[in-house]
């Protein structure tokens, strides 16, 4: 089609007509053309394509078909004239099992069939897709939407070579697809050259593709963007991933979700499949795997049980994805946000499918690996006295339950605190967390707002004991609008950073490491920077 700004100047054109004309029927149709135009003109400013709703299925909702009629005509016109014109055949064979071609019509559907094509790489974002079901029951589609002219997004391409890979070691036939198969289509099927071939260089992978389809071309910004990926090695496929599922997580999640899980996966991984035991931990299932050279090992479990597998993988190549399946799911939070408890599975499986990894601190505590936080008081008491048949009955709730007991509890302990290389210094408190990382809804490690997971730097939150039985509960109320705000509301409430924590007492202290009950003399905490590779939503910048 035409370059992005094409549409700005059409809108402006329906806007003056729209200024010039009498008619009131006239008038409403240029606003409506001139609509259709501004919001393709926003569309491409922002790099959205999801502006057009394109679904799974790869169809466009009747109401955004009304909205962007003269758009989609006039592209519908321009692609038909171009399709006439082409030079080069509708489909064409680039190598083994792949094919690049135009958009696909059911006249298309024989060729398809005599090329025995059962995947369809999808890449517009403004069309639908060819009713799949003329090619029979077993076509996988895919789509991934991209506007014309523009790059995909990293998390994109990592999708399409995943899924492309498994296709070719089940030796299927796969076919990728734009609007002229030019620009987009071409750009997937040299990145898949890429990364099986990563000796060549982007103009050779390009130089292939053309001396079979004359017309394959990529726009400036497209071979740029193509470059830097293959440059920075991130065209590399590791589809091998093992799966440590926990099954008794979260009231026996995993049978329930299982098949789903798996059927998702399946897709972009060659997958083994691994769960826990009484007699075997995550953290041997997840040594076993990196000795086999995997370098994506997802945990499917509770926060205990992504303990478990990260233990394995600090300071190591290998990458963790995380399926929460537990009760509170405390780091999917941390990592993913709000969509963790909205739709936790989809998010978590989505996100280790796109494939993008960032590496995050970790922590030693007495020895033990700690990614969220350790507690002492209200923290340890919450998880004391919220048992199992509450967790498994109330969910979240049972704690919410077993830190209300300790509030009317407001038991006071007396410790030595010591932060990096200070001198210690002697706090009376109901509570003291030291995290690492912390959600939002984790109000007792909000003293400063919430942790953050990449500042090389531990959080520290203490509240001092008072005899006041209400003031725990304005504490809490008050770090709760701290971690809304990055501002403290309490000048009583104490917070710090530091690097290292020791704390010491004149008996036992009793604590929590990421909700795991414990008893020691003595508590000393490390933080150790960017040393676990976690897979993540990407971060637009």
């Amino acid at each position: 089609m035409f370059h992005p700004q094409f549409y700005l100047v059409v809108t402006g054109i329906f806007l003056f007509l729209t200024i010039l004309s009498q008619n009131i029927y006239f008038q409403l149709f240029f606003i409506w053309c001139a609509a259709s135009f501004l919001a393709v003109s926003i569309a491409y400013l922002l790099n959205n394509p999801n502006i057009f709703r394109k679904r799974q299925s790869g169809s466009i909702p009747f109401y955004i078909r009304w909205l962007f009629i003269p758009f989609l005509l006039a592209t519908q016109l321009y692609n038909a004239f171009a399709r006439k014109n082409d030079p080069v055949p509708a489909l064409q064979k680039i190598d083994d099992n792949l094919f690049l071609a135009r958009r696909l019509f059911p006249s298309d559907v024989e060729d398809l069939n005599e090329h025995k094509i059962t995947a369809v790489l999808d890449v517009t974002a403004e069309f639908n897709a060819l009713d799949i079901s003329l090619l029979g029951e077993n076509i996988d589609y895919l789509n991934l939407p991209i506007l014309d002219h523009s790059t995909p997004s990293l998390a994109q391409v990592t999708r399409a070579l995943h899924w492309l890979q498994t296709h070719q070691k089940a030796d299927n036939a796969v076919v990728i697809h734009c609007a002229l198969g030019r620009g987009r289509s071409v750009f997937m099927m040299a990145a898949y050259i890429l990364s099986q071939n990563p000796q060549m260089t982007v103009t050779q992978a390009l130089e292939k593709i053309q001396k079979i389809r004359q017309t394959a071309r990529l726009n400036k910004r497209q071979f740029t963007r193509l470059t830097r990926y293959h440059k920075s090695k991130q065209l590399i496929i590791k589809n091998a991933a093992w799966l440590i599922a926990n099954p008794v997580a979260g009231g026996r999640k995993w049978e329930k979700n299982e098949d789903y899980i798996i059927k998702q996966l399946s897709h972009y991984f060659k997958l083994t499949i691994k769960t826990t035991s009484e007699t075997v931990s995550g953290t041997e299932l997840a040594q076993q795997a990196i000795d086999e050279g995997v370098q994506t090992i997802i945990a499917c479990g509770g926060d205990g049980t992504v303990t478990q597998v990260a233990t394995a993988l600090i300071d190591t190549d290998a990458i963790l994805g995380i399926i929460p399946l537990g009760t509170t799911n405390a780091m999917s939070h941390v990592l993913w946000g709000i969509s963790s408890k909205i739709i936790p599975i989809e998010s978590a499986c989505l996100n280790i499918i796109e494939g993008f990894s960032e590496k995050i601190d970790t922590a030693q505590c007495n020895g033990e690996l700690m990614l969220l936080l350790a507690g002492v008081g209200f923290e340890q008491k919450m998880v004391e006295q919220a048992s199992r048949e509450e967790k498994n009955a109330h969910g979240q709730f049972a704690y919410l339950q077993g830190l209300w007991r300790a509030i009317g509890q407001n038991q006071a302990f007396k410790l030595k605190l010591k932060l990096d290389d200070n001198e210690p210094q002697e706090i009376n408190i109901n509570s003291i967390t030291i995290a690492n990382a912390a959600p939002i809804t984790t109000v007792l490690a909000q003293g400063r707002g919430i942790p953050n997971i990449r500042d090389g730097k531990l959080d520290i939150t203490w509240i001092p004991h008072t005899a006041s039985s209400s003031e725990p509960i304005f504490n809490l109320f008050e770090l709760a609008l701290s971690g809304l705000t990055d501002t403290s509301f309490n000048d009583n409430i104490q917070h710090a950073h530091a690097k290292s924590v020791e704390l010491t007492a004149d008996e036992n202290i009793k604590y929590v490491i990421d909700g795991e009950e414990r008893e020691t003399e003595a508590l000393s905490v490390k933080i150790n920077p960017n040393s676990l590779n976690v897979l993540m939503p990407e971060v637009q910048k």
